[in-house]
């Protein structure tokens, strides 16, 4: 990936990554939208975006949002990449479970060496995804953004399996775990209550399966693919 990378510091890091989070849907990230990301005011981002169009990291433009330039989109996935290594080391090797591993690697992902990183990635055999099913960028910078559906969208019926998880909130992993939906779970929509009302799932385990209901906000959260 860019060396030029290598000197970013770690709040510049952690605006390239959300921006490219942003980024996936297609549209350019708003300054809203960053804030509401990093938990900052819009202000702040403001200010930073100005900077990191000087270092010609991202292309802004006026009441429509930044994009990242194509230095700016290696910078972001050699720090992605070096998030969800960690994530899958502290995961499979030192045992965290998937709700803490997210907040662990936002503080390492900063300061930990590009040959840590990479005797971790030999370590674990070179992973392709992070314990929430998202892809990990390789070396040279490629990444394999998989079309997935939000378990919201999915119509009653259908069965599909659990490929993604939002990885924030920890809270959120913990309660996806308890009811079994988490990347390799199939499920199928038994009901869709209306107005924004439950949606009644069958997950599939090792138990012969059982049925878990799951409100709309959290199954926006929640991304598949057809089984």
């Amino acid at each position: 990936m860019a060396s030029a990378a290598l000197s970013l510091s770690g709040p510049v890091e952690d605006y390239l990554k959300a921006i490219y989070d942003l980024e996936r849907v297609g549209e350019p990230a708003t300054t809203n939208d960053i804030a509401v990301r990093l938990s900052i005011s819009p202000a702040s981002v403001s200010g930073m975006v100005r900077r990191l169009a000087d270092q010609k990291l991202i292309t802004h433009e006026p009441y429509r949002g930044v994009r990242l330039t194509s230095d700016g989109r290696r910078a972001a996935l050699r720090t992605l990449r070096r998030h969800r290594i960690l994530e899958c080391y502290l995961s499979e090797v030192l045992g965290y479970p998937w709700d803490r591993v997210h907040e662990e690697a936002e503080h390492l992902e900063h300061a930990a060496s590009e040959e840590l990183i990479e005797r971790m990635a030999a370590a674990l055999g070179d992973p392709v995804l992070d314990p929430h099913g998202a892809p990990i960028p390789t070396r040279d910078g490629r990444v394999n953004e998989a079309s997935l559906r939000p378990l919201a969208d999915v119509a009653q019926g259908e069965r599909f399996r659990v490929r993604r998880v939002q990885d924030e909130d920890a809270s959120r992993l913990r309660y996806l775990a308890e009811l079994g939906i988490r990347p390799g779970a199939v499920v199928r929509i038994l009901d869709k209550a209306p107005f924004q009302g439950p949606i009644t799932v069958w997950v599939d385990d090792s138990a012969g399966g059982s049925t878990r209901a799951i409100g709309v906000a959290l199954a926006e959260q929640v991304f598949v693919e057809e089984q």
